[in-house]
């Protein structure tokens, strides 16, 4: 991603709202706007989005488990495939 290329003012997505929409619809760059000179917000397609939120949610996910491997708080797998079975028998 070149970020150097896809920066555009408030102003002018303002005005070009319309053909932003298809063009980060088709390509799924993001695009950084700006306000004032600085960088203020970043427009992307919603596939890239949810791609996104669904990456941060398996992240926090490995997180919780390495604190939980920290604390100790794990079994052994040979254990748990063993209770499994127990159960499947039952």
């Amino acid at each position: 991603m070149n970020f150097s290329t896809q920066i555009k003012p408030i102003s002018w997505l303002k005005s070009h709202a319309a053909e932003v929409a298809k063009t980060i619809n088709e390509d799924r760059q993001p695009l950084l706007i700006t306000q004032n000179g600085e960088a203020r917000m970043v427009v992307m397609d919603i596939r890239s989005y949810e791609e996104h939120e669904e990456t941060l949610a398996l992240l926090k996910i490995l997180a919780m488990g390495n604190q939980q491997i920290e604390a100790g708080q794990y079994r052994n797998a040979d254990d748990v495939f063993a209770d499994l079975e127990n159960e499947d028998r039952a």
